[in-house]
C-alpha cells in the first residue's frame, strides 16, 4: 500500500488538488513505484478522507500520464520506457527551440530583459535556479527535483504563454518520473546531475539565444547519457558534470542529468 512515509493529515479545502500534489509527489521520490498497484479506499484510509476527492485525484493523475487506471484492480504508477523518455527530450528540445527562434525573430516583445517586469521575474527565476544548483551539487536529488521543477515552470511562464509553460511542466515531470527510480541506484550523486541554471538564465537575460540553446542541447545529452547508462546496467558512466562554457558535446557522444 502507498504512504509508506507515514499517515498524512489533509486539512484545506481543496483536496482533490492537494492529496494529487501529495501523490506526484511520492511518485517523483520514488516512495511510490512504477507498476506499484492501489485503490482508491487505501488512498482514502491513508490521507483520511472521503473516496470522492481521492477517485478525482487519481483520475487527474491518470490524465496528466502519470497511472494508469484498471476497471477491476484499481491504480497503477505508470511504467515510462527508455523510449518514453527520449521522446520526452526530443519534444520539450522542439519547443524550446521554438521559443528561442521567436526571439530571435522579435516575436517575444513580452520577453525583454531591460524592462522591469521581466528583470524583476528572471532575478526570481535566477534564485531558484541558485536552490536547483546547490541540490545538484549536493547530489540531493529529491530536493532538485522540486527546485527544478519550478525553475523551469518560472522560466518558461516568462515567455508569456501559459500552455507552453503548462506543457513542458508536464513533460518534466513525466521525465522525472521515469529518471528518479534509476538515479537512486547510483550511492553518491555529487558533481553528477545537471547544474547550469543560472547560466541558462544568464544566457536569456542577455538575449544570447546561441549560448542558451548550448546549455540546453548539453543539459540534454547529460540527462540522456547518465540515465540510458543506468538502464543498461552500468552505473551511470560517462564524463563528470560538463560546464556550459564548454563547447556542447557532438552528436553521438558519450556524455552525461
Amino acid at each position: 500500500m502507498p504512504g509508506s512515509s507515514g499517515h498524512v493529515a489533509v486539512t484545506r479545502s481543496t483536496l482533490r488538488q492537494q492529496i494529487a500534489d501529495a501523490l506526484r509527489d511520492e511518485v517523483l521520490a520514488g516512495r511510490l513505484q512504477p507498476g506499484q498497484e492501489f485503490t482508491v479506499k487505501e488512498i482514502a484510509e491513508q490521507y483520511g478522507v472521503s473516496a470522492t476527492p481521492v477517485r478525482e485525484a487519481l483520475v487527474d493523475l491518470s490524465a496528466q500520464g502519470l497511472l494508469d487506471a484498471d476497471q477491476h484492480r484499481g491504480f497503477r504508477v505508470h511504467e515510462y520506457t527508455g523510449d518514453d523518455f527520449r521522446g520526452m527530450i526530443e519534444a520539450r528540445s522542439l519547443v524550446i527551440d521554438g521559443m528561442f527562434h521567436a526571439l530571435d525573430e522579435g516575436h517575444l516583445a513580452q520577453l525583454r530583459p531591460e524592462e522591469p517586469r521581466v528583470a524583476v521575474a528572471l532575478a526570481g527565476v535566477r534564485r531558484r535556479g541558485e536552490e536547483a544548483q546547490r541540490a545538484a551539487l549536493a547530489g540531493d536529488v529529491t530536493v532538485l527535483i522540486g527546485y527544478d521543477l519550478r525553475f523551469w515552470r518560472e522560466l518558461v511562464s516568462v515567455f508569456g504563454n501559459p500552455y507552453l509553460t503548462d506543457f513542458l511542466h508536464r513533460l518534466r515531470v513525466q521525465g522525472w518520473v521515469y529518471a528518479v527510480q534509476h538515479l537512486r541506484r547510483l550511492p553518491d550523486l555529487r558533481g553528477r546531475l545537471w547544474s547550469e541554471h543560472t547560466g541558462l538564465v544568464d544566457a536569456l537575460a542577455r538575449r544570447d539565444t546561441a549560448c542558451a540553446r548550448a546549455i540546453v542541447e548539453a543539459y540534454n545529452a547529460h540527462s540522456l547519457s547518465l540515465v540510458e547508462g543506468l538502464t543498461a546496467g552500468g552505473m551511470g558512466k560517462g564524463p563528470a558534470q560538463r560546464s556550459a562554457r564548454e563547447e556542447p558535446p557532438a552528436p553521438g557522444a558519450d556524455t552525461l542529468p
